[in-house]
């Protein structure tokens, strides 16, 4: 019923609604219908399609065998619907990796055309976000590039409240102090909003970037959540609906290493969104130019291309592939 992709190190789960309403979920008949109603089947679907089999978790391994599922698409043609389901059963507005799974499975089905389509992400936080998705092939690599519109800065712009600005690279950032007061490194970090609210750390020495290792013990990991996580999970400081929180530190011109904690899952190997809003912060205080970024997570390096529109504006473009698991 549900099958399995890989996008850098990320894994979603793919399925369709009818299938799930085969096998025993109460799924409305649209999308946006699912969105308003998520808290009367998110969390079954996660058990039914993302919980390991019994007695098949590896060791050390999450909780759960993917990062969160995927639902759609809700009809035969484009523009295309989905679901973003995060394991603890919340919605997610957008993710780049997701969205480039979604997008590899729709070609498997021969539903996505060759010029591409928009895909539109439907949740219950507001409007249905769309993502205009094209194939493409990059360095002999077949996969997707997604644009991403223009990303919104600032604390505004993800709802942060009683947050300090200070200043890096004569430019304005803002001081998280829940963050300040885990380590003394993060005291620089950049809101950007690329359909969902992201908060980027700033850091001047590599040494400083959190390994996904520390983020998944205590106490580190429930600090963290109660940054992230919305209530009545996390604290919701400084943003209340939740923030996905990256540490960014620049390696070498244009080239980014960054590390991810996303509101819903914790730490992943990657993620499309974070690398995203990684190259959009680094480019907001003059780490890189507009053009090819590449950011480097545990995961795999994703390609960035910013496209200058202003003194003060970009659009974000974010190339991804995603390979099925069960090919491997």
């Amino acid at each position: 019923m549900t099958r399995f992709y890989d996008a850098r190190g990320n894994i979603y789960g793919v399925v369709s609604p009818q299938a799930l309403r085969e096998s025993g979920i109460a799924l409305p008949a649209s999308a946006a219908e699912c969105a308003t109603s998520r808290q009367q089947w998110s969390e079954a679907a996660i058990a039914r399609c993302c919980d390991w089999p019994d007695g098949q978790r590896p060791a050390n391994s999450k909780s759960h065998r993917s990062d969160g599922l995927l639902i759609g698409p809700f009809q035969a043609s484009a523009p295309f619907d989905v679901l973003i389901v995060n394991t603890d059963g919340s919605l997610a507005e957008r993710s780049g990796n997701g969205l480039t799974i979604f997008s590899q499975a729709l070609t498997e089905q021969g539903l996505l055309p060759e010029q591409g389509a928009v895909l539109r992400v439907h949740h219950d936080k507001g409007e249905a976000l769309g993502t205009a998705v094209t194939p493409a092939e990059v360095e002999g690599v077949r996969g997707f590039w997604l644009d991403l519109g223009q990303p919104g800065f600032g604390p505004q712009a993800v709802g942060a409240q009683a947050v300090e600005s200070v200043q890096i690279n004569n430019r304005d950032v803002s001081h998280v102090q829940p963050l300040a007061q885990l380590n003394p490194d993060w005291t620089h970090s950049q809101f950007v909003r690329i359909g969902n609210p992201h908060c980027v750390t700033l850091l001047s020495d590599a040494a400083a970037l959190p390994s996904n290792e520390q983020m998944r013990e205590s106490p580190l990991n429930q600090r963290l959540t109660a940054i992230a996580y919305a209530m009545p999970t996390g604290a919701g400081n400084p943003c209340p609906a939740g923030v996905n929180l990256q540490w960014a530190a620049l390696a070498s011109p244009q080239t980014i290493l960054a590390r991810v904690f996303e509101r819903g899952e914790g730490p992943t190997a990657s993620s499309g969104t974070s690398a995203s809003a990684v190259a959009c912060a680094a480019w907001r205080v003059g780490w890189v130019e507009a053009g090819e970024v590449r950011v480097v997570m545990p995961g795999g390096t994703a390609p960035i291309l910013l496209q200058q529109r202003s003194e003060l504006g970009v659009t974000v473009h974010l190339f991804g592939v995603a390979v099925s698991l069960s090919d491997r």
